[in-house]
């Protein structure tokens, strides 16, 4: 299926969608992966880039290969861990491979607005495969100038376990200022030692982890090229704090459960909206702030 919207093709082959603009894939959302059961499988964003496409995403790195692009993973939901990999226990003192590689499953595609993908999504523990939580996800583009695009993310989790969850980090669990968990992007390897920008200008990675902004921006190098380019993630309804990196990898995301853990009850909702921006060129606060301006002010009148 092929549809146009917006100055953007979206092709959808029923395992993942291409989303396509001026010739350019900015990025492909797979949405039926193909993953072993240890990486904790769930939908991802990869590979991601910018209008003029270069590549600022990361699949697979050898270090954590479970991180994938741009995805939504939560390492510490209770007992589960939809992360990947081991799994960080206060019990443990450390990360210890556990049988709680949790699945986020496909269940079914979901009428969405021109511009829009979205389905339903089921959360299953991994052993008996019970469903831990519902979700109803949906995926925007927006074309913001020739230089940049923004990718609006909303999703909707539903706990049907039956029984309160602990949503938490490995920081809640005792490890100091590791606090992920939510959606996460991973950049390529050349953006190690990058920048990171936010309203109070640009900033170094170790000072800003654990720090509450409305929004946070990677700034990168390409390898090959005299090159840089931003990727800047903004929450929608919120001043969350920040997990970040740049010296040993680049990594960013909003974390909402960083050193705090959220009882999440039985049959309530939790809704997590952002907007990620993918931006030609290095940016500082001033052009920073005001492409997450324009994402706002063009996904909200969509």
């Amino acid at each position: 299926m092929i549809e146009t919207f917006s100055q953007t093709i979206v092709e959808d082959d029923d395992s993942a969608v291409r989303l396509i603009a001026d010739d350019v894939e900015l990025a492909r959302y797979v949405y039926r992966p193909d993953t072993v059961q240890m990486e904790s499988p769930k939908p991802y964003i990869h590979p991601i880039h910018t209008r003029a496409g270069r590549l600022v995403s990361l699949f697979r790195p050898r270090d954590h290969v479970w991180h994938k692009g741009i995805s939504l993973a939560l390492p510490n939901a209770g007992p589960h861990n939809f992360w990947g990999g081991p799994t960080y226990t206060r019990r443990a003192g450390w990360y210890e491979q556990l049988p709680n590689n949790g699945t986020q499953a496909h269940a079914a595609p979901l009428e969405a607005p021109a511009g829009s993908f979205a389905h339903e999504l089921e959360w299953r523990a991994e052993g008996d495969n019970s469903v831990v939580f519902t979700e109803v996800r949906r995926l925007t583009t927006t074309i913001l100038d020739d230089d940049a695009w923004a990718l609006r993310w909303e999703t909707t989790l539903t706990n049907v376990s039956g029984e309160t969850i602990a949503m938490g980090s490995p920081t809640t669990e005792g490890r100091e200022n590791a606090g992920y968990g939510g959606v996460f992007w991973r950049g390529p390897r050349s953006f190690s030692d990058g920048e990171i920008v936010t309203a109070d200008g640009v900033g170094d990675a170790e000072d800003l982890r654990g720090t509450r902004h409305s929004w946070m921006g990677f700034v990168g190098k390409h390898d090959g090229e005299d090159a840089s380019s931003t990727v800047i993630m903004a929450d929608l309804d919120d001043t969350p704090k920040w997990f970040v990196r740049a010296g040993i990898f680049a990594c960013l995301g909003p974390a909402p459960f960083f050193d705090k853990e959220v009882p999440f009850e039985p049959g309530t909702e939790l809704t997590l909206r952002y907007d990620v921006i993918i931006a030609d060129g290095a940016s500082d606060a001033d052009r920073a702030a005001a492409l997450v301006r324009s994402a706002r002010e063009k996904g909200d009148a969509r």
